[in-house]
């Protein structure tokens, strides 16, 4: 009886563990969408059979679907695990036929289905945001994009008001004209890797792989953002990470935690912190890159703010940060078939070959306490680097959102989303403190900024040519898109301002002038002589702006 025992339990076991040194199978694909369309979201279900224990760790076991497009193009879709069942989602690019199979590799062998084929309908969406020039991004479509918004890096913590959510702040910014904004992934907002959430009453603990609150949130957010036709920046680790005493301590990837890492300089350096860190991209780009409203990958929100002390002096080693920022960027590129935008950002130093990076498509600086600034950091950036140059945070002050400092909140506010528009950039700097300024009403402002920057894009096709302006003591910056003229006036002064404004333009040109506090638009007059335009007399008051657009007469 003992040994019969013994025999029916062994058979048991072979049972449920045969697959362990059996080569992986898959059993099925199911196609979900009876019709497929361009730019919008197809998906796939598939079981199989594989050695592995942790679905999510590529060493053990990863599922890939390999395509070629209707022009040729060979495509690969990382797959993921969702409870029990294997997924892929795709948003094709193209219409036409893709053909299409399986690859699913275990720690033993790879096996592949047999390739078959779907047709794609055509569609009327934009697609995907890629790079174009230094003023814009292009969709899939052809169609040119600058983005206008703000951060909004997380939604309510445990001790803020808890009205501060997505489904608060983003509706209100796509209803008053915003197109972009940027968020985190950290331990309180959309925390992914953390066992462990605090400062936060959204999300509880896990010893899942992936915190399945953060999951089912990332799917809301990516939901509700293609419902409004907003663009995000996704943040995906933040400086505090990676910073002693702060989030390092409940790190997943610090050995007192299970992980591989003694200190937050291994985090850049040793292969199985690596390996983990894809494992994360890998799922990132499997679950969400379909949707054509993550515009970019921003791997670090300020890394040199984990690289230094307050000191400055240096406690990660800076060609570790770049190499490996070289290295993901890399990995990134080659399992992402959209080709996402890819980014990190740095708050206010330089890590040397950070900049150069080829697979980062453009590079970020945050600005506080001197937004006056702002114009001139981009030709400095641009002149060395030649690719474009986004201002990811800016703001009066960085040290918390005082409302007895919202009056220069505001102004500054206003003034960096105009330096931003006059400037090559595609992405106009970012206000922080959105909170505060939701408060002070200040979101339909995006309006005015919309507004002149559609009709710019409209007028010029994505041509933007800087021009010379006087403006006495206003500050003016000028831009020639296509056949019309934009002038930017700004009052530093409290008190009004007179002044004579003169540029170069031919006589044949009637002049407009916007009031962006008011959205309103009004007809002017002008003098000309010889091709010169002259406004004398023209007021401003105290700490306002205003836009001058000369157009053709028709």
């Amino acid at each position: 009886m003992k040994l019969t025992a013994r025999l029916l339990l062994l058979c048991s076991l072979l049972a449920v563990y045969s697959h362990s040194w059996a080569d992986p199978v898959i059993h099925s694909v199911k196609k979900l969408n009876n019709t497929i369309t361009q730019f919008e979201r197809s998906a796939w279900e598939i079981t199989l059979t594989a050695a592995y224990t942790n679905p999510y760790n590529q060493k053990q076991v990863s599922l890939d679907m390999l395509l070629v497009s209707p022009t040729g193009k060979p495509l690969l879709l990382p797959c993921y695990f969702d409870n029990g069942t294997w997924k892929a989602r795709f948003t094709p690019q193209e219409a036409g036929i893709y053909q299409y199979t399986f690859r699913l590799t275990d720690s033993s062998a790879v096996t592949t289905t047999v390739n078959t084929r779907f047709t794609v309908q055509p569609g009327t969406g934009k697609g995907f945001l890629h790079k174009n020039d230094l003023w814009t991004f292009r969709f899939d479509n052809g169609e040119l994009f600058r983005g206008i918004g703000e951060n909004v890096a997380w939604e309510s913590r445990s001790f803020e008001d808890d009205k501060w959510t997505y489904d608060y702040l983003l509706p209100s910014l796509a209803r008053n004209g915003a197109n972009f904004f940027r968020t985190w992934m950290c331990y309180w907002n959309l925390p992914l890797e953390w066992k462990k959430p605090h400062g936060t009453k959204r999300y509880q603990s896990s010893d899942a792989y992936f915190n399945p609150g953060a999951i089912k949130r990332m799917d809301e957010l990516v939901d509700m953002c293609d419902s409004l036709g907003l663009y995000f920046m996704l943040s995906i680790d933040w400086h505090g990470h990676l910073m002693q005493g702060g989030g390092w301590n409940n790190s997943n990837y610090n050995q007192k935690n299970g992980g591989p890492a003694k200190d937050p300089a291994d985090f850049f350096t040793m292969q199985a912190a690596q390996e983990q860190y894809k494992n994360k991209l890998r799922y990132i780009v499997a679950r969400w890159g379909y949707s054509p409203s993550i515009a970019v990958w921003e791997f670090f929100n300020e890394v040199d703010n984990a690289a230094f002390t307050p000191q400055d002096s240096i406690i990660i080693p800076l060609g570790t940060i770049a190499q490996w920022h070289l290295e993901m960027s890399r990995y990134l590129k080659d399992i992402d078939p959209y080709q996402h935008l890819v980014s990190t950002s740095v708050s206010h130093r330089d890590i040397i070959g950070l900049n150069s990076i080829p697979y980062i498509d453009f590079n970020q600086k945050h600005i506080y306490k001197h937004t006056e600034k702002i114009p001139g950091i981009y030709p400095d950036y641009i002149q060395t680097y030649n690719k474009p140059y986004v201002v990811g945070e800016f703001g009066f002050r960085w040290e918390d959102q005082d409302v007895k400092y919202a009056k220069e909140a505001n102004y500054d506010y206003k003034r960096g989303l105009w330096y931003g528009m006059f400037s090559p950039t595609p992405i106009l700097p970012m206000s922080w403190w959105w909170e505060m300024f939701d408060n002070e009403k200040m979101t339909p402002y995006f309006r005015s900024v919309r507004m002149i920057s559609d009709r710019m894009l409209r007028d010029g096709q994505g041509n933007f040519e800087k021009i010379t302006v006087s403006a006495g003591t206003l500050e003016a910056y000028a831009l020639k898109c296509g056949d019309s003229y934009y002038v930017y006036l700004l009052n530093h002064n409290d008190s009004t301002q007179t002044s004579s404004i003169r540029l170069s333009l031919p006589a044949n040109y009637r002049l407009q002038q916007f009031s962006p506090a008011t959205h309103s638009m009004e007809n002017k007059t002008f003098a000309v002589a010889d091709n010169d335009i002259r406004i004398p007399g023209f007021a401003l008051a105290g700490k306002q702006e205003t836009i001058l657009i000369f157009s053709k007469d028709k």
